[in-house]
């Protein structure tokens, strides 16, 4: 603990990253008040933004690092986020732990920062490809500077890059320098795959929060306020148990799959809400 720390003043520094208008103010205040309720000080909480109004005073404010080129098009992965990898993070200095926006923290960070060497990247582990040996950047660490190979790389050649590896945690993975480390698998959980229950199940219970759990993801079109609703995504709707197992017969079913409409189920999750506000 004393090494990673003692590389960033013994200051436990998180960042995030905010564009456009998908997210904004809510989402930031949101995560900043989880951070503060789930850490152990002295920390700071910086975001790297093209929009400061409406945020909460105790948020450090810089502007979005510079990154002179064409955004990949008709990709899954999330590539603004190279614009973190250059030489420099406004003031910052040391190990950084990156969180996403729409992440759910339910439990202490402090281990986050206490795990490995200064200068090491780690990520959390991609739990949709078991097979496959891959982080996910929704939350990993890593010092500032590190990843310059990989902004070098990807702006020789961003749609290339995209094209190749499709999901930028992929990019990260495979190119970081010295390789990278996974944090524990049950720090950081995926909500689709570790707390809503499988069929039948997903009709009779809520999802499920798993006691060694640390941080939930949302990934893909889910977001925290929609398992608080009850709906499976943007698309879903608020239903019934029975009401959605009525909708099965709707001639208007988006999913041409009745298993996969039938597992698009949740019920209303509470335990979310008593997490993800400020």
């Amino acid at each position: 603990m004393a090494s990673v720390l003692a590389a960033s003043g013994g200051v436990k520094q998180v960042i995030c990253i905010n564009w456009g208008t998908k997210y904004g103010p809510p989402f930031i205040n949101r995560l900043y008040a989880m951070v503060a309720r789930n850490i152990t000080p002295p920390f700071t909480f910086t975001c790297f933004t093209d929009n400061r109004s409406g945020l909460r005073p105790e948020i450090l404010c810089e502007d979005l690092p510079p990154l002179d080129v064409a955004m990949p098009v008709n990709t899954k992965g999330i590539w603004p986020k190279a614009r973190l990898w250059g030489p420099k993070l406004g003031s910052l200095t040391g190990p950084v732990l990156f969180l996403d926006l729409d992440l759910v923290i339910v439990g202490s960070l402090d281990s986050f920062f206490e795990v490995g060497e200064p200068d090491d990247v780690i990520l959390a582990r991609n739990q949709t490809t078991p097979f496959e040996r891959l982080g996910q950047t929704s939350l990993f660490r890593f010092p500032v500077g590190k990843l310059v190979p990989l902004q070098e790389k990807f702006r020789a050649d961003p749609q290339g890059v995209a094209d190749e590896y499709s999901f930028e945690q992929r990019f990260v993975t495979r190119n970081a320098p010295g390789g990278v480390k996974l944090f524990p698998r049950r720090w950081v959980l995926h909500f689709r795959q570790d707390c809503r229950w499988p069929l039948p199940i997903n009709y009779f219970l809520a999802p499920r929060l798993p006691a060694d759990g640390r941080v939930v993801l949302f990934p893909r079109s889910l977001l925290p306020q929609h398992a608080i609703d009850g709906r499976f995504g943007y698309k879903g709707r608020r239903a019934t148990p029975l009401e959605h197992i009525r909708g099965l017969f709707s001639p208007d079913r988006r999913e041409k799959s009745a298993l996969r409409y039938l597992r698009h189920y949740i019920r209303p999750t509470p335990w979310v809400a008593e997490h993800w506000h400020e």
